[in-house]
């Protein structure tokens, strides 16, 4: 039968990342604000359109790469197309699904802005690590991914470069 409470190993392992989940997101959502207005969770939906060749997805799928609920989604994709940044459509693969598309204004704030969030994303998370501790980080977070929600971690994506 398991211990009651956590070793002093997981405790410590357990608060750094309650502090890494509560630092990081700030930083990076900081740095969104002062250069674009944005908050991170609506730079993840650009960014995940921006990976796409056609730079659009269905919703649903949206959701799932952005970690958003679809109702949370469709707060963030209202605020985008305030902007002019995202448009809606309908989809034409089956005319039931809608779609978040990417405008070239939207496009032109992800050019504009992911310099600085990629310079936040490795102050924030890589420049206290070592290559080895970056890629042990890796592989520690995938395998949580893993035991939580299988499916997703199929979905984990790496782009090195968004297309355009």
């Amino acid at each position: 039968m398991a211990s009651e409470w956590l070793d002093e190993d997981q405790q410590r392992t357990w608060r750094a990342w309650l502090t890494v989940s509560e630092l990081v997101p700030r930083a990076l959502d900081a740095q969104l604000q002062r250069d674009a207005g944005i908050s991170h969770a609506a730079y993840v939906v650009l960014a995940m359109l921006s990976e796409s060749p056609s730079r659009s997805r269905r919703m649903s799928d949206l959701a799932r790469r952005a970690n958003q609920s679809q109702s949370r989604l469709s707060h963030t994709v209202a605020r985008l197309e305030d902007r002019g940044w995202v448009r809606r459509e309908r989809s034409t693969d089956d005319g039931r699904g809608n779609l978040a598309v990417l405008t070239d204004t939207g496009w032109d704030v992800v050019r504009s802005v992911a310099p600085g969030h990629v310079d936040a994303v490795r102050e924030a998370m890589f420049a206290p690590l070592t290559t080895e501790q970056t890629h042990a980080l890796g592989e520690a977070l995938q395998a949580i991914v893993e035991q939580l929600d299988p499916d997703r971690s199929q979905r984990i994506e790496i782009a090195v470069e968004p297309e355009g």
